[in-house]
């Protein structure tokens, strides 16, 4: 795996065990049903989208590449939401999403 973002390791540093629930947290919810890895991931970078949110989008997006989805599958992920979030929204997650897959 990659070097975690700065911002979140110190985070963890910082609060360790809320940090450790988070990803139990995180763990538990994508093993509690039938989708698979890359789907899960999908749908939650969709969700970081929504609300905007630069870095679990850059996050998400990173999971979902590791699991096998696409440059073209991500992008899509986030322009499905055009007509749900406006276009703003979405050019703006294009932006983060270019972030990890042209820095990867």
């Amino acid at each position: 795996m990659k070097k975690l973002p700065a911002h979140y390791s110190k985070l963890k540093e910082r609060h360790g065990s809320l940090i450790d629930a988070v990803e139990t947290l995180g763990k538990a919810v994508k093993t509690a049903g039938p989708l698979d890895a890359m789907t899960a991931e999908l749908i939650q970078l969709a969700a970081a989208v929504a609300i905007r949110a630069e870095g679990s989008v850059h996050s998400h997006t990173r999971r979902a590449l590791t699991n096998g989805a696409t440059h073209e599958q991500v992008r899509h992920t986030a322009v499905l939401l055009t007509s749900v979030v406006g276009f703003p929204a979405v050019a703006a997650a294009l932006t983060w999403i270019d972030d990890v897959i042209e820095g990867s």
